[in-house]
């Protein structure tokens, strides 16, 4: 990325929106990245050599796919309002979700994801149970299944502790942490600590793209914690990597190309790998952050009366 003056980076000269640049020194381009690989690392007097652009690009590219699933901590937020589906519609470039949590009265409450299963896809039957098809031989299928219903009806019974559960209006003691109801489902039954939430529920439908929430969420806000593969959607302009792992994706290239070379000597690959190994701890304790203040505070939340 090109060195930009004061004046642009806090106003993006005059132009729309005036943040774009705002913290944009922490990062390097994809594009440098790989211009720099090209220009530095490979040659005919350096270890890796004859190489086509594309492929230093592919091997960037999925380094830092690699880097944002666990290692960068970039988590991006989204907050949106169910619908009456009480469905959460996934984010375009969503991989895997961190915690959802529901906004309500000012405060972000965690969600529990829920063990049971609250979707199905079902297949229409007529009265003897045989499947029904359509003329090009496709089994018909209704638009919700009668899961689907009862969750957003609100008429699925729940393991939870809130207004769907089995136990909601019955008398319990609470001994130990646990909760024990007279309430019979056969025999006495002791709830699951596991289990007892009284906020709504969720589960996540990866391969519809939707979060599907319990009933008790109608109209509620919802806020998605999740990360992304870093791609940006595909627009290989607008990728970027963190600079305290720019020497690591460096070795991770170069370690690539060789893992993937015919006639690569093994000490030669290893050499690269541990090279990797150890550029990528050491910008996980860079990124890490752990200052004094953080740690005395820790220290300070274990000091408690035991009661």
């Amino acid at each position: 990325m090109a060195y930009i003056n004061q004046y642009q980076y806090y106003t993006n000269n005059e132009g729309n929106p005036n943040d774009a640049n705002w913290g944009s020194y922490q990062y390097v381009t994809l594009e440098d990245i790989v211009n720099n690989f090209m220009l530095i690392y490979q040659g005919n007097h350096e270890l890796v050599n004859n190489l086509n652009r594309f492929q230093v690009l592919f091997h960037a590219k999925r380094g830092i796919q690699e880097l944002n699933y666990d290692a960068l901590k970039e988590i991006k937020i989204l907050q949106l309002d169910l619908d009456s589906s009480h469905r959460f519609v996934l984010p375009s470039d969503f991989v895997n979700w961190v915690r959802i949590s529901e906004w309500r009265n000012g405060v972000l409450r965690p969600l529990t994801e829920n063990i049971q299963t609250s979707y199905a896809k079902a297949y229409l039957q007529d009265n003897d149970a045989n499947l029904l098809f359509d003329q090009d031989g496709n089994v018909l299928s209704p638009q919700d299944s009668e899961i689907d219903l009862a969750r957003i009806r609100g008429g699925s019974r729940s393991i939870y502790l809130n207004s769907n559960s089995v136990y909601d209006g019955q008398e319990g003691w609470n001994v130990d942490g646990c909760w024990y109801f007279d309430y019979q489902v056969g025999a006495r039954f002791g709830l699951n600590t596991e289990t007892a939430n009284s906020n709504p529920t969720f589960n996540v439908d990866k391969k519809a793209g939707v979060i599907n929430f319990s009933s008790g969420s109608s109209m509620r806000s919802v806020v998605l914690e999740y990360v992304s593969d870093g791609m940006e959607n595909g627009d290989d302009a607008s990728v970027s990597l963190n600079k305290l792992f720019e020497e690591y994706i460096y070795a991770y290239i170069r370690y690539s190309i060789l893992n993937g070379r015919l006639g690569v000597q093994e000490y030669v690959v290893n050499r690269a790998r541990k090279d990797k190994s150890s550029l990528l701890r050491n910008a996980k304790l860079r990124l890490s952050n752990i200052h004094p203040g953080r740690l005395l505070m820790n220290m300070r939340g274990k000091d408690k009366w035991i009661k």
